[in-house]
């Protein structure tokens, strides 16, 4: 049976019982202001390859900012049971731009990522990621975890996943790491995690070895063998060769990374390594970056080298932490919900933000294999920062409005009224 995921309208919502999380603030706007200071250095690239100006790239990245803190401020007035609504309609939105990407998109580093709209460009994956939560935690916020909800969360996991796959196996690792959390968080028994983790990897090697197949057969003999990125996307209908040629790369042991020639496939990664060995303990300071200007994607992708090269090895620790800070700040937060869904909200969005922010980081410093995945909020990218902003208002919206233990009965009938019977259940995180 189909779960009913709806949520009628109600002429008001409860008022809220707390302030927003100072907490979660503090980090948004130190991300902001770590974003504006080191985007300004890692945009020398994009300037000197354009006309736009010294000050355009910083110009346009502090409008983003500009427009995502309206949205976050925006969202966390909102009683977090309206999201109900918001996450059936914004998943449903998700998933139709990133099936038109799939045939349509722009093709960006050899896969079709993006989608021209009136005044911006989008790239739906980073959507994509923030829907799964949503849906995600609408599933297994019902009152008891189930196999059919098994079943239907792995669903949803499995169909954005088989979305992703086309445009980068990071993204979909990414995505099975979020969800997978956030069923534990849920309270899904080890044994069943096990079985849908061992369903989702038969899954997946099927799924890569039919991709594989017909990278074979429709691929012509000329395409580069060493990794390169393939510009016509005509020339491969999957991103298998390249996988294969990163991972091939990044376990090749024979001479240090840190010794490569920084040119063809691994000048990202050795441009990246002298950035940060530049920066040292203390780094170069704000604007002194050596390597903006020669790092490909330093603005996006590679961020992170540029914010070790200038803040150092103590700057680099810092940010981190915040990315830390904010999942146990979350945590912290659903650990003191009555109600399950507000909960599983809090942590999913922090999760997602959290990994991202690792993924990144592992990429930059070598302990992943190259794959593009921006730093949430720090990174040049107008769809990532809304989605990121999307996130941090959800969360800050379940800090003022779901209530606690110390909240007077009032308001917490007030809230189990606003919540549909099903998604009226005890939250068994709670401390």
């Amino acid at each position: 049976m189909t779960p009913d995921l709806s949520l009628p309208l109600q002429d008001a919502a409860p008022k809220a019982v707390a302030k927003g999380d100072k907490h979660i603030w503090g980090i948004f706007l130190a991300l902001c202001l770590i974003s504006v200071i080191e985007l300004y250095s890692a945009s020398s690239r994009e300037v000197a390859a354009s006309s736009i100006g010294v000050f355009g790239p910083i110009l346009r990245h502090l409008v983003l900012l500009g427009v995502g803190g309206a949205i976050t401020l925006y969202i966390s007035r909102i009683h977090y049971s309206r999201f109900t609504i918001f996450t059936i309609i914004f998943s449903v939105i998700s998933a139709a731009l990133m099936i038109y990407v799939m045939f349509f998109g722009d093709i960006i580093n050899g896969a079709r990522r993006s989608v021209h709209l009136p005044g911006l460009t989008v790239f739906p994956a980073e959507m994509v990621k923030i829907s799964a939560v949503l849906l995600v935690a609408l599933v297994m916020a019902r009152k008891t975890v189930t196999k059919t909800k098994m079943m239907w969360a792995g669903a949803i996991i499995v169909f954005f996943s088989l979305l992703l796959i086309e445009q980068g196996l990071t993204n979909t690792l990414l995505l099975v790491a979020i969800s997978g959390s956030m069923m534990i968080i849920g309270g899904v028994k080890w044994k069943d995690l096990l079985l849908f983790v061992l369903s989702f990897a038969a899954l997946a090697v099927v799924g890569i070895a039919v991709l594989y197949i017909i990278d074979i057969k429709s691929a012509p003999a000329d395409i580069p063998a060493d990794g390169t990125e393939v510009v016509d996307r005509h020339q491969s209908r999957s991103r298998i060769a390249t996988w294969i040629a990163r991972l091939d790369r990044h376990d090749n042991d024979s001479v240090p990374k840190w010794e490569l020639p920084a040119t063809g496939v691994y000048r990202q990664e050795v441009l990246s390594y002298a950035a940060q060995a530049h920066g040292g303990i203390h780094g170069v300071g704000p604007g002194n970056s050596r390597e903006a200007s020669r790092l490909p994607l330093a603005f996006s992708d590679y961020i992170f080298a540029i914010v070790v090269e200038e803040l150092g090895f103590i700057g680099g620790i810092g940010v981190l932490l915040l990315y830390l800070w904010l999942l146990g700040r979350a945590s912290g937060i659903a650990s003191r919900c009555n109600q399950k869904y507000p909960a599983l909200l809090v942590t999913g969005m922090a999760v997602m933000i959290a990994f991202q922010a690792l993924f990144h980081m592992g990429i930059v410093t070598g302990f992943f294999p190259v794959s593009g995945q921006p730093l949430p909020l720090i990174s040049k990218g107008g769809t990532s920062i809304m989605v990121t902003c999307i996130a941090f208002g959800i969360m800050i919206s379940v800090s003022r409005t779901a209530t606690r233990r110390n909240n007077t009965r009032a308001e917490q009938e007030e809230e189990s009224d606003a919540l549909p019977e099903e998604l009226n259940s005890e939250n068994p995180m709670q401390l």
